[in-house]
């Protein structure tokens, strides 16, 4: 039914070059390359897990030459991009806006409690911060005796409440220490406030999809959205470009049907340089399970959700990326006291050890995990294990 087909080593460099994970800073650098690559991926994933750098930080340094944390707080307060939920909290492109509002639309008119079902509460927060304007979590009065979040006290699930329904958004950070205003003190004034209809939603969806990614299935672009008629109008949408031309579909050896820009599947896959990219366990290449097991043949899983027993590779082992493949895993903290990286443990896939390439890729982890240690504020690089053990001569 669908007898186009690529390569596997073809599809691979395509989805890696609109990740821009193939050549040296593809969407510029320092601040602004930092902006062009949130608008190119779509949508960075927040994270504040710190074992080592917090992943919204590490997907765009893994990416953006000369990156720098403070650089997402200055693009906050100019107003170039906003947090909000995609599949996650998320840092978006500001000219996004208008397709969080269907989000914030859901959680405002349903019955289903998410944060605070206390309304009275929740007005009187809204009320203080009209009045004296951007307010943290710890303006307000009580205590935090709690280390979860599931234990926030009222003023803060309050405030998280209506900032996901969207009478609140997040002006900046303050460490990370979110610091709320009203959106018509935050928007800049040419943002579209218009909610999307079903059709304009799915059909955003597609293409900041295609863009990222190069090509996806239906899955992938309703990733984590429970929402059948947003999955109907996909499907509509999808056939009428196959249709019109405008897209194309192909199988993946696995036989799901993909959809893709046939001007961009015509043009000669790109080269893949000799490089490791130590990629975060939240990047936008590997946190579709499914996808990068169809890809790349690596089934990975984030085990710091994983119980302590049932772990294969480690607390937070972060993907690493040898040219075009998913070649292994490195479990790590930064001890950044001590200003001392710690690899725990490097396991390294069977079907790469058995190529004998040793020595091309010494040299590029080497490289990279230097940068990768500096990045996290370390300068000693110490690395425990190694699967299999035979390598650890070669990498130690």
């Amino acid at each position: 039914m669908y007898p186009r087909r690529y390569p596997l080593s073809k599809l691979r460099r395509v989805a890696l070059e609109q990740q821009g994970l193939l050549r040296a800073a593809p969407y510029g650098r320092g601040r602004s390359g930092t902006a062009k690559t949130i608008r190119q991926l779509g949508y960075v994933q927040i994270d504040t897990i710190s074992v080592v750098e917090r992943a919204h930080n590490h997907v765009l340094g893994t990416r953006v030459p000369n990156f720098r944390p403070h650089h997402l707080d200055e693009l906050q307060r100019r107003g170039e991009i906003f947090e909000y939920w995609y599949h996650a909290a998320a840092y978006l492109p500001m000219e996004h806006y208008r397709f969080a509002l269907r989000r914030m639309h859901q959680f405002k008119n349903s019955d289903k409690w998410y944060r605070s079902r206390d309304k009275k509460l929740n007005a009187k927060v809204l009320h203080r911060v009209t009045v004296e304007g951007p307010l943290r979590a710890r303006d307000f009065e009580g205590e935090h005796n709690s280390k979860g979040w599931w234990d926030w006290k009222p003023a803060k699930l309050a405030l998280e409440q209506l900032y996901l329904q969207g009478d609140l958004m997040i002006l900046s950070r303050d460490g990370f220490q979110k610091k709320y205003d009203l959106p018509e003190r935050v928007l800049p004034s040419d943002v579209v406030t218009t909610p999307p209809s079903d059709e304009e939603f799915a059909q955003h969806l597609i293409d900041n999809t295609l863009r990222s990614h190069g090509f996806a299935t239906p899955r992938s672009i309703t990733y984590n959205r429970r929402d059948n008629p947003l999955r109907t109008a996909v499907k509509r949408l999808l056939d009428e470009a196959e249709a019109s031309a405008s897209l194309i579909s192909f199988e993946l050896p696995n036989g799901e049907r993909v959809f893709a820009d046939p001007e961009l599947m015509e043009q000669r896959a790109p080269s893949a340089p000799r490089n490791v990219k130590i990629l975060s366990p939240f990047d936008n290449v590997v946190i579709q399970r499914d996808r990068a097991m169809a890809l790349f043949d690596f089934d990975y899983q984030i085990e710091c959700y994983v119980p302590e027993p049932k772990r294969r590779f480690g607390y937070f082992s972060l993907p690493l990326l040898y040219q075009d493949r998913l070649v292994g895993r490195m479990d790590c903290k930064a001890h950044r006291k001590d200003r001392r990286f710690e690899v725990k443990h490097l396991s390294l896939e069977d079907s790469f050890t058995r190529r004998g390439r040793e020595e091309q890729f010494r040299v590029a982890f080497s490289d990279s995990l230097r940068t990768f240690a500096t990045f996290n504020q370390c300068t000693d690089v110490t690395i425990k294990n190694v699967t299999p053990a035979s390598w650890k001569r070669y990498l130690s």
